[in-house]
């Protein structure tokens, strides 16, 4: 008997572990360029490979999810968010004996199709982009994974299957835009609700940046614990946490109520979400589709409690003086670097002059600049624009 496990036994695992109604890899629709199978991966497998080894997913390193990179190295950036909420995901995903690597393989990618400097990036993106067909990073994601990344020489982008790609597609948490522009690239996807392993990525994005923004809010000294008192969750987590460990230090204990915020989160997701699950009698994926949305999520309480928390982080965190201040910031560069290559598109690099003259320049300007990081972004707009900067 062979020691190693080939792809058809993994299919034949999935099989047998998995509830009827998640994803298995083996009924997979497939991919645009059709591949022959790997003998040894599923196909959510390679795309998770792929996903990894992508030169978008490497600049989310520099890339901020509050806080810009340059401030400090505690901060979360795009890539450490990433990897968080693939892991919650994962945590959720086996709980629920949904597809694991389907899960991993959409969280990696969620966020690929995001600019430079957050969200305030994304914001100043769509109002330029408003007349040219719009922007939003979910439909970039896409772009991204389908025509920019550049890695095969028989097809554009990845090849990724088209339940990753609609996973990107069809993201969905509050800073995700409803109407998603023209990507100009074929999106076509199957009809009815999402799979459950995509809602399972939905919640599990949640999670992590209410929960990271809390623990980098803290590190900066933007918020404090007195501030936190006022919420719900954060006084059950107080409760908690003060009856086994208070004789600790505060910043010790920082990482305890953190920690301790996700466990309770992610806990009521998988029990709320199975109780569901439990009473739906769904027997396979084509019930998900039919069912709708509302398998994986927050119970009620939570669910208020996870409002709260937003609403707070909102009005304590992301509207703060110092992280307004930035994002106004970075919302002119990105302004001006766009306005000066739109009008001069000779000074954009040749692969991207050799796209301007064949498609519409505002959008070859937009993939040029939203597949910048943080940090190429300043650098270029020094070079542009500071008179003083000898190229």
């Amino acid at each position: 008997m062979s020691v190693i496990v080939s792809r058809e036994q993994l299919e034949a695992w999935e099989r047998s572990i998995l509830m009827p109604y998640a994803q298995a890899s083996a009924d997979s629709l497939g991919r645009q360029h059709p591949e022959q199978e790997h003998p040894l991966r599923t196909r959510f497998q390679r795309d998770k490979d792929r996903i990894i080894h992508s030169t978008a997913f490497r600049r989310l390193e520099y890339k901020t999810q509050v806080f810009v990179n340059h401030e400090g190295d505690y901060y979360r950036t795009r890539l450490t968010h990433t990897m968080e909420v693939a892991q919650i995901g994962r945590t959720i995903a086996r709980s629920l004996r949904l597809n694991e690597d389907l899960v991993e393989a959409v969280s990696l990618a969620h966020d690929l199709g995001h600019t430079p400097f957050g969200h305030s990036g994304e914001d100043i993106l769509q109002e330029l982009m408003k007349d040219h067909g719009g922007f939003e990073h979910n439909a970039q994601g896409l772009r991204v994974v389908d025509l920019l990344e550049n890695r095969y020489p028989e097809f554009p982008g990845l090849n990724l299957t088209s339940e990753v790609r609609e996973g990107i597609i069809r993201h969905s948490t509050p800073w995700d835009r409803a109407a998603l522009p023209a990507v100009g690239i074929p999106v076509s996807f199957p009809s009815g609700g999402r799979l459950l392993e995509t809602q399972v990525v939905d919640i599990a994005d949640e999670i992590a940046y209410n929960s990271h923004d809390v623990d980098d809010g803290l590190e900066s000294g933007l918020l404090s614990f007195e501030d936190l008192r006022e919420v719900p969750l954060w006084q059950k987590i107080m409760e908690h946490v003060e009856s086994r460990f208070a004789d600790l230090s505060l910043k010790k204990k920082r990482h305890i109520y953190v920690r301790t915020m996700i466990n309770f989160q992610v806990t009521d997701v998988i029990e709320e979400s199975a109780r569901k699950l439990e009473s739906s009698s769904l027997q396979s994926v084509s019930d998900v589709r039919e069912r709708g949305d509302s398998l994986v999520g927050f119970g009620q309480e939570m669910s208020l409690h996870n409002e709260q928390l937003k609403k707070f982080l909102w009005e304590n965190l992301y509207k703060h003086q110092k992280v307004v201040r930035m994002a106004d910031k970075a919302k002119r560069i990105i302004s001006d670097l766009f306005n000066l290559y739109v009008n001069k598109p000779d000074q954009l690099p040749p692969l991207f002059q050799e796209r301007a003259s064949k498609e519409s320049v505002h959008r070859v300007v937009s993939d040029y600049i939203a597949g910048m990081t943080d940090r190429y972004a300043y650098e270029d707009y020094r070079d542009l624009f500071m008179p003083y900067v000898v190229l």
